[in-house]
């Protein structure tokens, strides 16, 4: 073989060797922040459509209803079990209807519980989808219905109430809570403090930085990852 084809086979081989290298990087990059990849399971269907960009899957347009009906009719018929739901199809206010729904799901030979939620961007216009798999957690219902006002006061030493009188607002806050799973290990300190008072129940709030926050109450104590949309909805700017 002539020295003119080995150096076009040699340049062949490189460009597939950086071409594979490439788009390796870019689906590493794409499913970055995803805890589990639904392509990668054959019982776990992607809603038509959507398209993967680092930790969520995002649609043009308003489209979480019909996600939420294709995953509550396909994963039943492919062995999950449905362990938790809510969705603002229970809510009677029209415009809360951004906030999608949120799901749980088990199944046996698979670790953990699978989370599915959904919400329209209505800035964006766009559906943004999460999977995530997380372990099996319990979470008692400290808060079972929202009520017209809260009061948040900035520190535990703070007799300054904030009131909370937004609907919406209230019922993401208590939506976080209840979600928050059951804690019965060592508390750890926390810098700061935050108190959220409803009418039958005081609520500490423990946090610092990206480290998990503690609620405490006469009810026990939870543990909810650092969010900083939970945060943003009790901190006075």
């Amino acid at each position: 073989m002539s020295k003119k084809n080995w150096r076009i086979i040699g340049v062949v081989v490189i460009l597939l060797i950086i071409s594979g290298y490439s788009i390796q990087k870019l689906t590493d990059e794409t499913y970055q922040g995803m805890s589990i990849i639904p392509e990668e399971h054959i019982d776990i269907p992607l809603f038509d459509g959507l398209e993967p960009t680092e930790h969520q899957y995002i649609m043009k347009d308003d489209h979480w209803r019909n996600i939420f009906y294709f995953y509550m009719e396909e994963l039943p018929y492919l062995g999950w079990e449905l362990a938790h739901v809510e969705s603002a199809l229970d809510d009677k206010h029209a415009e809360n209807d951004w906030s999608g729904f949120r799901t749980r799901w088990r199944k046996d030979g698979f670790e953990g519980e699978l989370w599915i939620s959904a919400q329209y961007n209505e800035t964006e216009n766009q559906t943004e989808v999460m999977f995530d798999k997380t372990d099996i957690i319990h979470s008692t219902n400290w808060i079972h219905s929202a009520p017209e006002s809260i009061c948040i006061y900035q520190s535990a030493a703070n007799q300054n109430c904030t009131k909370i009188t937004d609907k919406s607002v209230i019922e993401q806050i208590s939506s976080s809570i209840n979600e928050a799973m059951d804690w019965n290990k060592e508390v750890e300190s926390r810098k700061n403090t935050l108190v959220i008072e409803y009418a039958d129940i005081k609520i500490n709030v423990l946090y610092e930085g990206d480290k998990g926050m503690y609620l405490q109450s006469e009810k026990g104590i939870k543990l909810m990852k650092p969010e900083q949309e939970f945060l943003d909805l009790l901190i006075l700017k």
